[in-house]
């Protein structure tokens, strides 16, 4: 059910993010801020967005449920457009692994890693990987995401992906928070296909994809096109066949080695490019020319101990650049919206600006969605956080600590 209709007024800024499409280089920095500001929503539809004292002359104040922001900031619900936040089973003991100096690739290498995810989620069933999902998306909420994008690939065998896409299907039903899946295939190569990644990705593309079309629940389609796990051409040939089957695309790329992924993405277009680690110079200008958004991940950089990915040259080059969490058992065990904003300003060298504009419009468009929801633009979805300080340079400013004070989902309250 939509919310009724809400008036928010006298907010310090309503930081409106306002476009319909990604925002590129210079455009980031531009936030569209209305100071005094008041949102008018009706029916979970935004239908006005302006200065407080211009709103209230075109409504009849009394028909609204007020909120008197005075104070604080208004700003769009974050949008998380990477995560794999369902799951079964941690891996606390590899974090340790990786303090005394194994690599990544190494902890794969010897039975970690993904593989060690989808043997503990195999064994999970639908209730058990739903309760452990709606849990995970409670903390989203309360740091004022209200879209994620899911990812499967924990399960690598068709029973098991199908399950958790399904969990993903039904959280979105059932949870405030909306969920935009992906099928995450090629993940890893599993066990019953070691040393055949070829035959694998045949069997994703002759029996797996048409399946999840049947489903019309899964909206994209992504590989982890990485040295040692999918290469540059059997990643083209799996995501040449989704599109096909009408999927939209998504890759994981240039994370570990600079592999060519971001030209592989730029020459494929697909709708995002994500980690980019790695990324060469001549990555990241296809990427601007083709409109490929780049979504970077900071908390797994973090995580990892790796350089972060080299967000101030790409937006300096034109690039569409995302945020997102990565929220997952492995290499980023956080879905920190504060951490997050801080990382990004602080180590990637985003202003805040900019990291607004990744957190919200780009990361709607990361998932298709700019269109409906990522600002405060007048038909857009009422999806809005309310901060507990006057202005949106507080998220970066107060390290690590999560000021939301409100979040609105579809014109719905939620206080925290």
């Amino acid at each position: 059910m939509k919310g009724d209709k809400l008036l928010i007024r006298n907010a310090s800024q309503v930081v409106t993010c306002s476009g319909f499409e990604a925002k590129r280089g210079a455009e980031m920095s531009d936030l569209h801020v209305i100071e005094d500001g008041a949102v008018v929503v009706s029916g979970g539809i935004i239908t006005h967005v302006g200065r407080t004292k211009d709103i209230l002359r075109q409504v009849d104040v009394d028909e609204y449920l007020e909120i008197d922001a005075s104070g604080r900031a208004l700003l769009p619900g974050f949008v998380d457009s990477h995560t794999h936040f369902v799951f079964g089973g941690y891996r606390e003991e590899e974090f340790s692994w990786r303090q005394k100096g194994d690599s990544y690739m190494s902890i794969m290498e010897r039975g970690g890693g993904i593989v060690n995810t989808v043997n503990a989620t195999r064994e999970c069933d639908f209730e058990t990987l739903w309760g452990i999902g709606y849990e995970r998306l409670d903390e989203m909420l309360d740091m004022g995401v209200t879209t994620v994008e899911g990812k499967s690939g924990y399960g690598l065998d068709f029973e098991t992906e199908l399950r958790q896409l399904r969990v993903m299907a039904d959280l979105n039903e059932e949870h405030p928070v909306d969920v935009v899946s992906t099928y995450l295939g090629a993940h890893a190569t599993p066990p019953e296909y070691t040393h055949q990644t070829d035959d694998y990705i045949t069997y994703m593309i002759e029996q797996v994809l048409p399946e999840l079309r049947l489903e019309r629940t899964v909206t994209f389609c992504d590989v982890f096109c990485e040295q040692g796990v999918f290469s540059l051409k059997q990643s083209e040939r799996l995501l040449r066949a989704a599109r096909s089957q009408r999927f939209k695309l998504k890759m994981h790329a240039d994370e570990i080695v600079s592999l060519g992924g971001a030209e592989l993405a730029a020459k494929l277009k697909v709708v995002s490019a994500d980690h980019l680690l790695h990324a060469s110079d001549e990555g990241i200008r296809r990427m601007a020319r083709s409109g490929v958004i780049a979504t970077l991940l900071p908390l797994t950089a973090f995580s990892l101990d790796e350089p972060f990915a080299r967000g101030r040259e790409m937006i300096d080059a034109g690039c569409a650049v995302a945020l997102a969490s990565d929220y997952n058992p492995g290499s980023s065990f956080s879905c920190s919206i504060p951490m997050l904003f801080a990382l990004a300003c602080i180590k990637m060298k985003l202003t805040v600006e900019e990291a607004v504009t990744a957190l919200t419009i780009n990361g709607a468009a990361a998932l298709g969605r700019a269109g409906k929801i990522g600002s405060i633009d007048v038909g857009k979805k009422a999806d809005l956080v309310l901060l507990k300080y006057p202005s949106y340079k507080f998220l970066p400013y107060n390290v690590g600590m999560n000021i939301v004070d409100t979040v609105i989902k579809d014109g719905i309250i939620y206080m925290i």
